[in-house]
């Protein structure tokens, strides 16, 4: 009735992981770069460090699109 803990089907075949997509990378960078740059305008007393902290969200949310494209792109080819 229960779990033995023995495996009836055979193992499941392992993926390796896809390089994340060059525009990901790109906006990644500009959004660590910004969050770099707001740290320093606050740190020096500028407000300005507010612009930057709204590009780093942008560009958060670019990085984030930009992958869960390709894996959608990705599993509808494989899928």
């Amino acid at each position: 009735m229960g779990d033995t803990g023995r495996r009836t089907s055979t193992p499941s075949v392992r993926q390796e992981p896809t390089p994340m997509p060059r525009l990901a990378l790109y906006t990644l960078t500009v959004c660590l770069l910004a969050v770099a740059a707001a740290v320093v305008s606050f740190v020096q007393g500028n407000w300005l460090g507010i612009v930057w902290v709204l590009l780093a969200g942008l560009t958060s949310n670019m990085t984030w699109y930009y992958i869960r494209r390709d894996r959608a792109r990705q599993t509808s080819v494989t899928g």
